[in-house]
């Protein structure tokens, strides 16, 4: 039986454990917090990320980062800053040659790096992978049809382990653009903040419409100027992540923007649920500057986050921006 480590017991990862299992894995489901850990093994259950959907019995809970070590190959499922420091911990422990899959979407503070590259510098000369897609923890734990996008440079490993981790309600597509992928994941949790605060703020459907169409432009221009390719973008990873996360209330980055368009204070939008929009959006405007990328929805919703404007302010610049040629 096939041996898959999953580091992180949060909504995601307990979802993914699940497809896993169901689809024939051996699965060992890593828990920060020991007591996490045996309340899972214990009850089964996951009241602190899924609550009422119980693990399948493939699954076995651990908080011991060395009970990964035989996986064939580990789903790291930690929030996008805590990448390198996991990473760093799972080199200790993993088998060579066992690919890390990354499911977290952002880029690293400080470095600007996307996080596959991050782990090729901590694990060098290792394959590295990234599962990316439209897709709610409640959703696929819930056995929901679901489908998303696992991307690695080494197609017959992309290839084996969407075949390995699809079942029949979850389908697993595979390629070799990592960041194209990546660029989509991260970019779309931006994009999804700005589309909350103008549901927030009252200002209709069209007003929403628009701003996907216009912030989906500029996260093309960014992934193509940093290696993605176009055409990776208009599939699961890229628009089809970007319609989910920018239309439904379930997403976290989606809520934290429509708190912020009602008038919540930034420090209070986040109801203490990570966003991983709002730390993405400062290192996302910074790259593309760097890349000479215009990005004037991103950098609208990065000011606004970071205090420099207020939102109504914010979006009269964007209403004021010249008229020119769409494309």
């Amino acid at each position: 039986m096939t041996r898959l480590g999953i580091a992180g017991a949060g909504a995601w990862g307990t979802a993914l454990a699940n497809v896993a299992a169901s689809a024939g894995l051996a699965v060992r489901l890593w828990a920060r917090d020991p007591a996490q850990a045996a309340e899972l093994a214990e009850t089964r259950l996951n009241p602190r990320a899924l609550s009422g959907i119980p693990l399948h019995s493939g699954i076995q809970p651990t908080a011991e980062l060395g009970d990964l070590a035989e996986s064939e190959a580990v789903l790291l499922v930690t929030p996008a800053q805590s990448t390198r420091a996991m990473a760093i911990a799972l080199a200790g422990v993993m088998r060579p040659g066992a690919p890390l899959i990354l499911c977290a979407k952002g880029l690293e503070r400080g470095t600007r790096l996307p996080l596959s590259d991050v782990a090729a510098d901590v694990r060098p000369g290792e394959p590295v992978a990234v599962l990316s897609g439209p897709s709610f923890a409640a959703d696929v734990a819930g056995g929901l049809p679901t489908a998303v996008t696992l991307a690695c440079t080494s197609p017959g490993i992309a290839e084996h382990w969407a075949g390995a981790l699809s079942g029949p309600a979850f389908r697993v597509y595979h390629g070799d653009d990592v960041r194209g992928v990546e660029f989509g994941g991260a970019a779309k949790n931006v994009l999804a903040i700005g589309c909350g605060a103008v549901i927030g703020r009252g200002l209709g459907e069209s007003a929403r419409a628009a701003l996907v169409a216009r912030g989906f432009a500029e996260i093309l221009r960014l992934a193509v100027a940093c290696g993605g390719r176009r055409e990776t973008l208009m599939g699961l990873s890229g628009l089809g992540d970007l319609v989910l996360t920018c239309t439904s209330p379930q997403s976290r980055n989606f809520a934290f923007g429509e708190r912020l368009g009602r008038g919540v204070p930034v420090e209070e939008a986040a109801a203490g649920r990570l966003t991983e929009g709002a730390t993405t959006a400062a290192v996302l405007v910074e790259l593309a500057r760097e890349r000479n990328v215009e990005m004037p929805v991103a950098a609208a919703v990065d000011a606004v986050i970071a205090g420099r404007l207020g939102l109504d302010e914010a979006i009269d610049r964007l209403m004021q921006r010249p008229l020119k040629r769409e494309y």
